[in-house]
Order: structure tokens, then sequence, then C-alpha cells
């Protein structure tokens, strides 16, 4: 399996498979099976199969399913931060 330094060359396909073996492996620390993931975060356990193997899902299960996992921390490189332009910057 890739790395994630290489992550900008890998397909779509490995990038889904590099996340669902992420939660898969989440899941397993936490001494959580695919039933008890599904029912707790509202999806079908062949949701979380699926997933698992890499197959995509919905955003929504997917954010559904890591904050059962207590793992929305991946999604904090999506917070947008305020830049300020260094022209604006300059102006003072």
């Amino acid at each position: 399996m890739s790395t994630i330094s290489d992550i900008n060359i890998l397909s779509d396909k490995a990038i889904l498979s590099t996340i669902g073996m992420f939660v898969q492996q989440t899941r397993i620390k936490q001494n959580i099976n695919q039933q008890e993931l599904a029912d707790k975060a509202a999806v079908s356990r062949s949701t979380v199969s699926l997933f698992e193997r890499g197959e995509g899902i919905s955003l929504i299960n997917l954010i559904k399913i890591l904050r059962i996992l207590d793992a929305l921390y991946v999604l904090k490189e999506f917070e947008v931060r305020e830049e300020i332009s260094p022209l604006r910057l300059a102006k003072g």
C-alpha cells in the first residue's frame, strides 16, 4: 500500500481503499464490530463493509462513521483559515 506522502499520485480507488483501511483499523482498535459501528452510526452493516473494502460511500455516511469512531479530527485539514494577503498587510 502506498504511503500518505505520495497521495497525489494515488488513484481515486487507492485513496478510498486507504481511507477504508483507516476506518477498519480504527474500528478494530476500539473493539467494535461492523454491525455495532453501523448501528451506532445509523448506517447499514453493508455500508460499513463496502467502505472498509474501498468502495465509495456518501460523505454524510463517512461523517457519521468517523463521528462514532471519534475520528473527525481527520477532517481538520478542511478548516478554512482567514489569511491576510501580503498586499493588504502592507497597506496596514
